[in-house]
């Protein structure tokens, strides 16, 4: 059996990495460590205009933050390099002269300019140009719906569907897996490869990825899903989780299990799973993934990474304030950047007093126990979780008050909330100042 070989080869023409781009990645890795092969990172440069400074190096950057590595790549050279096309110019004229001088391909001069000009491809007629699909199974064109195409552009760069054959030939690539939406490159590509009678690889075409609106995710439309794994990065979500996520766009692994480690997922790889229809980006399915990876880190890691948050928000708590509140809030999020959304709600937010407040209290007479609370919590001197929840249990015998209701009362006068974290810790973390302005607050309203 030949060795396996696999390509990841992005264009460093966006914002980084694109979450379609990175299932691409994904896939192709696995495909590697299954059968045991190389999996090559390649640099397609060639649309100078499009290309964004620093763009190679952030998704290279993110790429290693999923937890990717590559045998072969731009930053780490090879047997098979240079990997970046802009490299590899002179390769590309080399080849374009032999199509030139077996005229299988033409020049064709600019009206504007007699020294410009772009080589096209003579393509062949009346011939069948066809490849069986690894995912979807035999698919066929007929050269006559295709023109003379354009390999060589009036600056000296190659077009995709040229510099790609010849770059997968040269680095014997054997297996390329990408979107579905390079089927229809797929003959222009496969001319070449008769043109030099080059063994041609084996394609697989993994299915669209759709919003959640069933519309195709494009980098173009990004206000719907957050598409870049940068965002992700940024608003805490965790690589391991991403990537568990990836598993299930447009793949049916055997399993019944939704939570699954690298280990898992390479078990699980089968080319017969890959799915033929669209696959809708589920965020809700990625926010439950994510959450219980969140739930498998110890206290020590989770507070580790919500600390790296509250720095870059520049908010300033002792780490055992922000240990009790990840301790408090922790189960309420699916990313990271949560907490700060929590803490920010529950700790810093004026709330108003509604009139649902208003009227809950009015309903079940809570008002009478403003008072009580008041003159309680300015004589408690220790304002902990455990003091404060003796205090409240006390009021049950004294006012016959049902626990719920009383408990729902104490969180109105104390938080202005009508719900929230456990009820003590938060107010423990509130802070006895807090309580009693919010007290002071629902005493001028009933006064």
């Amino acid at each position: 059996m030949e060795s396996v070989r696999v390509r990841y080869a992005p264009s460093p023409t966006g914002n980084g990495l694109h979450i379609g781009n990175a299932r691409t990645a994904f896939f192709n890795y696995l495909f590697a460590h299954v059968f045991k092969g190389s999996f090559v990172i390649r640099i397609e440069d060639t649309d100078v205009f499009r290309n964004v400074i620093g763009s190679e190096e952030k998704q290279l950057l993110q790429l290693k933050w999923l937890g990717f590595d590559w045998s072969e790549g731009p930053d780490v050279g090879g047997s098979y390099g240079p990997y970046r096309q802009s490299e590899r110019l002179s390769i590309y004229d080399k080849y374009t002269r032999i199509l030139l001088e077996k005229k299988l391909a033409y020049k064709v001069y600019s009206r504007s300019n007699k020294n410009d000009y772009v080589v096209r491809f003579r393509v062949p007629k009346d011939q069948q140009y066809s490849f069986v699909d690894l995912i979807r199974g035999p698919i066929s064109f007929a050269s006559k719906d295709i023109e003379d195409w354009i390999i060589l552009k009036e600056n000296g760069y190659p077009t995709y569907n040229y510099a790609v054959v010849i770059d997968d030939y040269l680095m014997k690539i054997s297996h390329i897996l990408r979107g579905e939406e390079h089927i229809t490159n797929t003959p222009k590509q496969i001319m070449i490869y008769k043109a030099f009678n080059w063994k041609i690889p084996n394609f697989a075409h993994m299915s669209l990825i759709l919003d959640q609106n069933k519309k195709k995710m494009s980098k173009r439309n990004c206000y719907d899903v957050i598409q870049f794994i940068e965002q992700y990065r940024n608003l805490g979500y965790l690589p391991e989780a991403i990537l568990n996520f990836l598993f299930f766009l447009g793949f049916s692994p055997n399993t019944n299990k939704t939570i699954l480690n690298k280990e898992n997922i390479i078990n699980l790889f089968d080319m017969k799973r890959f799915s033929k229809d669209p696959a809708v980006f589920d965020i809700s399915k990625l926010n439950f993934i994510n959450k219980e990876y969140l739930k498998k880190l110890s206290l020590e890691e989770l507070v580790a990474k919500v600390k790296v948050f509250f720095k870059q928000f520049q908010i300033d708590l002792e780490h055992d304030r922000i240990s009790k509140l990840v301790s408090l809030l922790h189960d309420r999020i699916y990313y990271i950047q949560e907490i700060i959304d929590l803490y920010r709600f529950f700790f810093v937010t004026e709330h108003l007093v509604t009139y649902e407040l208003k009227f809950f209290l009015i309903e079940h007479k809570g008002y009478e126990l403003i008072p009580i609370l008041l003159e309680m919590f300015h004589r408690l001197d220790i304002f902990k979780s455990f003091e404060l929840k003796q205090i409240i249990l006390n009021l049950k015998q004294d006012f016959n008050m049902d626990l719920k209701i009383l408990f729902k009362t104490v969180r109105i006068l104390c938080t202005c909330q009508s719900q929230g974290p456990n009820l003590f810790d938060y107010l423990e973390l509130l802070g006895k100042d807090k309580v009693l302005k919010n007290l002071e607050k629902f005493k001028l309203i009933f006064d």
